[in-house]
């Protein structure tokens, strides 16, 4: 089955030819305009599409018989047609009723060099989707006979006349809207025009809401075509075309918001710089170095003596490459222009400060440390206070009550008769449960804290001379707000360094500026293995994913990916090694060593299985019993596989085994219900599931061919094995073979397999070209050559050693120690290189051994507004000066303790006694109210039935295995918010030693022997 793609990349062309020639030769459904001679339409035909002739796409009535993925496939064609119908009647919308009217010279209100701007390449984008609505049109008239769409979603934006007059448009929409701000104030008669458009308008939609719908018009397109590519079964004609329309709307889509992003973030720059009195700094803020990495509004919030909100008001805080700015925002405009077009505010600098010398200040870290200096700076007489006061004095009542209640017991210890209900084990239940409210306690004021960014701020030095610094408090719009502030904040300070300024350069540079974000960042390097035992080679390495969760919040944001990084060596035929590196610090850290018998070769994480609904509850019950939970196969170069536990740094082995021939094992990979392993005979050793372990007796063995299998890959319930130039597809438990040749050259061996979307990349034993291969068809669908993507690599000279994809990076190691990256797509599609290759300048002396990505997501709690939370915010993120302060909520009082409301004269009683218990994995079976910090909901307090937050109860804690540390549940059911995934993620090279390329020279550091692993550290990235 080859056709499809063929149509897909030649045939759909012949057909836009087709129209093309039509076009030209003035066919009668088309009606070509008099040009008008202006620079705009340069390059570009003119055509209107007679409706009459050619009516707007339709599908027919629906068949009967159809599968329900027809049924559904025909559901999202329609919404597709009635999409498109609906964006080309808002296209002509804005030409027939707004810029026809202002062009007309009897009712002129603007003059024709003002209007053009505005409207500028809506002609041409109107003339794109006129053109791919009859060829819809055509397509959606034969759906039931073809059922295929996705070759004319390729044949119709994959050209660049699309991209041309797209980037031309969101490249003027700033500017356009600028243009009509400026006309609105200054020609009433305009702002009246506009006002009458909306209101003569059946949906109201302003000219804005019109203008702004190319900009989201791709992202709606991929969105469809995601839905339906699900529903597309994996042998229909339609499915390789989807993939590829999805690859290049995916990529138009990023190109333009990548255009957005700088042209938002130019004029962001440039409006702030125009409200700087400060000479010096609106120079800094024009110079091309200057980018801008993040700006927000925040709240900034003044405390008093006792804690108290003194006043709060909305900031705008530019965080730029290199200095970090908060202003003032006086929005000032007509309002009835607000209503029309978003109005830009005009800023006043507050303050501004270098970036090197602010510093993020979280809780336990007030006596913070000026890093330059040394020294901690003096803090001009700023109250600290973090979260609602009460909870601190509350926090120390509880350590004071578990410290008597500790003395009570051991004088209860001491009785000499016998007493119910009182004895040491009362006590220390008491004890624990008292430890159990600390937690709580805690976990409120760290929860406080979640939307809250305190700064400190260099200031003007003293008399003395010794620098100063003043704290500033900011109240973000929601935690994951408060993330990103300070994981941006720390990026942009690695971003600074020497090996990061700069750190990448393009094969083809046009000397353009770039964010910062826009390239992987150098965390760290570090030696690996001692100096005893740098014969040794490094074969491999792998992520162990461990949350751990007393992380704090911040700490999350700016330390590595969570977990451990397992690297293995191999020396003699007697001797190997595996390091394991702690990751939960901002650098890595060696906690472990493991000496092996043999050469470590390869590392394969296995995740625990998860039980599944089929199975008995007297089987669910053995399994229970027997959970070894995840684990790490190591495969040695003496046949032996050994199995370790990865509960903690004790890495106890689990289970050790030899495959039949004792063979050396290359490659591990597993499936959800098989290990693979790849040996150096050509076979491939197949291993099921037996107590959540592997059976060795299950030893099946698969042969794939005469020479070694360098590499195995799994997709799916499928496993990819490499032997020699060719691939061998070995499906499930059938063990069911097909092979295909990856490459002409028989000598020639795949050593690396990577997948990503619809696609694999491969590496080869010899020569400096990849290969990209459909996971379905197993076509060649692009060779690259990577030689050519970097001016540091010698053509006929290089080699790949390693392969990996994060983030849509394809990150390709080479045998003379140099990283290059190229993008990829990043979405379902297939992964083609779309853009240019940057080469890493920070490189090894020697083969890059590996290249491995190591990836957390945050918990959902860290991005969770408790009702703490909800409380400050309203304590303190309203404006309105000191009024945040009087409607602080009465949790900001909360205690064990509190007069009861309900109680006459309003006389103060004792709260209702709480039942302290202990070991139980929930409170909300205890007899009574649940335990909790929180105080007695009471008539004057909102009624319980109340929609809003409640007050959070133990019920959502539970006991981890260590009694002395606590681990929240699952989220309760009222929680709607927290379904954003916040992943943070680092890449690691392995290889000898480290140097510096640069443009004439190459500078080595270090020993060039000596193994080193370099840590690329990735923005926090946010996905649904």
């Amino acid at each position: 089955w080859t056709q499809p793609p063929t149509t897909a990349r030649n045939g759909t062309k012949d057909g836009l030819e087709k129209t093309k020639l039509a076009m030209m030769r003035k066919v009668s459904f088309l009606q070509k305009k008099e040009t008008t001679g202006n620079d705009d339409d340069a390059g570009y035909l003119d055509v209107m599409v007679s409706e009459v002739k050619h009516p707007p796409p339709q599908l027919s009535p629906m068949p009967k018989g159809l599968s329900t993925q027809q049924i559904i496939r025909r559901h999202i064609v329609g919404s597709i047609v009635q999409s498109e119908r609906s964006y080309v009647d808002s296209l002509k919308r804005i030409l027939v009723e707004y810029q026809k009217p202002l062009l007309e010279p009897e009712a002129r209100i603007l003059s024709d060099k003002k209007v053009r701007p505005i409207f500028y390449r809506l002609r041409e984008i109107l003339q794109c989707h006129s053109m791919f609505q009859i060829a819809l049109a055509s397509r959606v008239a034969e759906w039931d006979l073809s059922e295929k769409i996705g070759d004319l979603f390729v044949a119709s934006f994959s050209k660049s006349m699309v991209l041309d007059v797209y980037s031309d448009y969101v490249n003027n929409f700033t500017n356009a809207m600028a243009l009509i701000k400026k006309a609105c104030i200054s020609k009433p008669a305009f702002l009246e025009f506009l006002k009458k458009k909306q209101v003569s308008s059946p949906d109201r939609i302003t000219l804005y809401g019109l203008m702004v719908k190319p900009i989201q018009r791709f992202p709606q397109f991929i969105l469809l075509l995601q839905d339906m590519l699900k529903n597309t079964p994996r042998a229909h004609p339609d499915r390789l075309p989807l993939q590829l329309a999805l690859t290049e709307l995916e990529t138009l889509a990023e190109r333009l918001n990548e255009q957005k992003r700088v042209a938002d973030q130019v004029a962001e720059i440039q409006q702030l710089a125009r409200s700087i009195g400060d000479r010096q700094l609106s120079k800094l803020l024009n110079s091309d170095q200057r980018q801008l990495i993040l700006c927000e509004v925040l709240i900034e919030t003044v405390y008093g003596e006792k804690g108290q909100v003194l006043k709060s008001k909305e900031r705008k805080v530019f965080l730029l490459n290199d200095t970090l700015i908060c202003a003032n925002i006086n929005v000032k405009g007509p309002p009835d222009i607000s209503s029309l077009v978003p109005i830009g505010p005009k800023y006043t600098v507050k303050w501004s400060a270098p970036l090197l010398q602010t510093q993020v200040v979280e809780v336990g870290q007030e006596s913070f440390q000026s890093k330059d200096t040394g020294k901690r700076p003096n803090v001009a007489n700023v109250p600290v206070f973090l979260g609602p006061p009460r909870l601190y004095q509350e926090l120390e009542e509880l350590q004071h009550d578990l410290y008597v209640v500790e003395n009570i017991t051991l004088l209860v210890g001491t009785l000499q008769g016998t007493y119910q209900n009182l004895n040491t084990t009362v006590g220390q239940d008491w004890c624990l449960a008292l430890q159990r409210l600390i937690h709580i306690k805690d976990e409120q004021i760290q929860c406080a804290n979640k939307c809250r960014l305190r700064l400190a701020v260099p200031g003007k030095p003293d008399k003395s001379g010794r620098p100063v610094s003043f704290m500033v408090v900011f109240n973000t719009p929601s935690p994951l707000s408060k993330i990103s502030w300070v994981n941006r904040l720390h990026l942009a300070k690695i971003a600074k360094r020497e090996e990061n300024t700069p750190g990448w350069v393009f094969a083809e540079d046009d000397g353009k500026t770039r964010h910062p974000f826009w390239c992987p960042l150098l965390a760290c390097r570090l030696p690996i293995f001692s100096s005893k035992t740098q014969d040794q080679k490094l074969e491999t390495a792998l992520h162990n994913p461990v949350q751990c969760a007393l992380l704090a919040f911040s700490a999350a944001s700016t330390s590595l990916p969570q977990g451990y990084l397992w690297v293995a060596s191999g020396g003699d035929r007697n001797h190997g090694q595996v390091e394991i590196f702690s990751l939960n610090r901002s650098m890595p850290r060696m906690v472990k060593s493991i000496q092996m018998g043999a050469p470590v070769l390869c590392l394969d994480h296995v995740m625990e299985p998860c039980p599944t609904e089929e199975e008995g509850e007297g089987e669910a019950a053995v399994k229970s019993t027997a959970r070894t939970g995840n684990t790490i196969c190591v495969g040695l170069q003496d046949g032996n596989i050994h199995v370790y536990g990865t509960v903690d740094t004790s890495t106890q082995c689990l289970l050790t085994f030899s495959n039949p021939d004792s063979c050396p094992v290359l490659c591990l990979k597993h499936s959800a219900s098989f290990l693979f392993a790849g040996l150096g005979n050509g076979k491939v050793s197949v291993y099921a599931r037996k107590k959540g372990l592997w059976d060795p007796e299950s030893c099946r063995l698969v042969t794939v061919g005469s020479g070694p299998i360098r590499t195995l890959l799994t997709l799916e319930n499928a496993v990819w094995a490499s032997c020699a130039n060719h691939v061998t597809v070995i499906q499930g438990s059938s063990l069911h073979t097909q092979s295909f040749d990856a490459h002409p050259e028989p000598l020639v061996s795949v050593s690396h397999m990577v997948r990503a979307g619809g696609g694999v990349w491969m590496a080869f034993s010899e020569g400096s070209s990849i290969r990209l291969f459909h996971t379905e068809t197993l076509e060649h669908l692009q060779e690259i050559n990577i030689s050519t993507r970097s001016t540091f690599l010698s053509p006929g000279n290089v080699r790949v050693t390693s392969l990996l994809i994060c983030q849509g990076l394809l990150w390709v190691g080479t045998a003379q120690g140099i990283i290059v990256t190229l993008p990829v797509p990043k979405l379902e599609g297939i992964p083609k290189i779309t853009g240019k290759g940057m080469t890493s300048l920070n490189a090894h002396c020697g083969p890059v051994d590996f290249l491995v990505v190591t990836s957390s997501t945050l918990s959902p709690d860290m991005l969770k507004r408790d009702s703490v939370c909800e409380t400050a915010d309203q304590a303190n993120g309203g404006a309105g000066g000191g009024e945040g302060g009087e409607r602080r909520n009465e949790l900001s009082q909360e205690s064990l303790s509190q007069p009861d409301c309900s109680s006459p004269q309003g006389e103060p009683t004792k709260a209702k006694g709480m039942l302290l218990q202990y070991r139980l994995r929930s409170t909300t079976q205890l007899p009574g109210k649940l335990l909790t910090a929180e105080p007695d909901q009471s008539p004057c307090d909102a009624p319980p039935e109340t929609p809003e937050h409640s007050p959070e109860d133990g019920s959502i804690y539970e006991l981890s295995e260590d009694p002395e540390v606590w681990v929240r549940g699952q989220t309760p059911a009222r929680e709607g918010r927290g379904k954003d995934k916040v992943t943070s993620a680092a890449v690691f090279s392995g290889g000898r030693g480290f140097r510096r390329l640069g443009e004439e020279t190459i500078a080595a550091n270090g020993d060039p022997d000596e193994s080193t692993l370099m840590v690329w550290q990735l923005p926090l990235t946010v996905s649904p």
